[in-house]
């Protein structure tokens, strides 16, 4: 009997070999720069050449003065990304952050304290009982909360002093001027007037402050999240062309894509997640699933890299700020 599996007639010539990327390696030269590494990622399949893809796309923002938008999730800011992060904001290569309120918080906290590496197998109740608290392998003592409480509930009284009624993106500006970290991403954002958008801004330990701060006041401190409503949809409406960089998924993801349906969709997109999409969830989303939503013009400027951020980002900052 003959195995003919592999003689196969060819019944379409839609796709030519001949016109695509070779798959290979590359040279391990200790002398390689990390922006030519990334450069060789581009052949080696999988999603090394998602990573090359998506630095192509960045670099090809960069030339077309599109207006990058970077959302990340608190986890982000947790992680060695924060100084990272820090840099780009520094260098105005982002026009706004979309986030959540324990970016804002840990930012925060990491002016006066350091974070720690632990364990993912760790004993949590050996953790609790050493007053730490665990995200993923990073370990932050519970003393951090309790110097942002006290240096929060100073700030509270001196905002509230000022005016009684905040947007999220205003509160953090202001809070961004009281820092004085230059790893810090609220510092720049505030120095540069690069706005950070929080639209779950009442969410996580600053808003239990603004619970028990406006349990003690007369007249109450107002968060206002609806102004910074207007303040974002103008400014993505004003942009000539927009993309985003997505560090992760949930409510910052979908608040700078679902704000792009009022021009038809951002230009450009980049997704890092670990998210799946096989249950439907937002963070796991692929821009395609964007495209049919209007939140993303056309699906060939967009790239998805289902990896892990701190992995993968670091080597895209380089290329972003560097090519």
């Amino acid at each position: 009997m003959e195995n003919i599996s592999f003689k196969r007639k060819k019944e379409q010539k839609t796709i030519d070999v001949n016109n695509l990327e070779k798959i290979q390696g590359f040279k391990l030269d200790k002398n390689v720069s990390a922006l030519e590494l990334l450069k060789n990622y581009k052949t080696l399949g999988f999603q090394a050449s998602h990573v090359a893809k998506a630095a192509e796309l960045i670099q090809k923002m960069k030339k077309e003065k599109v207006d990058i938008y970077l959302t990340a999730t608190s986890n982000m800011m947790s992680s060695g990304l924060r100084e990272i992060i820090a840099q780009l904001v520094k260098h105005k290569l982002v026009k706004a952050i979309i986030t959540t309120t324990g970016f804002i918080e840990e930012d925060v906290m990491k002016t006066k304290k350091d974070f720690y590496l632990g364990s993912f197998e760790v004993d949590d109740t050996e953790v609790k009982e050493n007053t730490l608290n665990r995200i993923g392998n990073i370990f932050v003592p519970d003393d951090h909360y309790v110097w942002l409480e006290s240096f929060h509930n100073k700030f509270l009284e001196k905002t509230c002093a000022k005016k009684k009624v905040w947007s999220p993106s205003e509160y953090i500006h202001e809070l961004g001027l009281e820092l004085n970290d230059e790893n810090s991403v609220l510092y720049w954002a505030s120095k540069n007037n690069i706005p950070i958008f929080s639209p779950g801004f009442v969410d996580g330990a600053m808003g239990d402050h603004f619970f028990f701060f406006n349990e003690k006041q007369k007249e109450k401190l107002v968060i206002d999240t609806a102004k910074d409503l207007t303040i974002f949809y103008k400014l993505i409406l004003n942009s000539e062309k927009t993309g985003g960089v997505f560090l992760g998924g949930s409510l910052p993801k979908h608040h700078l894509i679902g704000a792009a349906i009022l021009r038809n969709g951002l230009d450009c997109a980049v997704y890092i997640q670990t998210g799946t999409q096989y249950d439907g969830s937002l963070s796991g989303a692929h821009p395609k699933e964007a495209v049919s939503w209007n939140k993303l013009k056309d699906e060939k400027n967009s790239v998805v890299i289902e990896a892990e951020a701190t992995i993968v980002f670091p080597l895209l900052a380089l290329s972003w700020m560097n090519n």
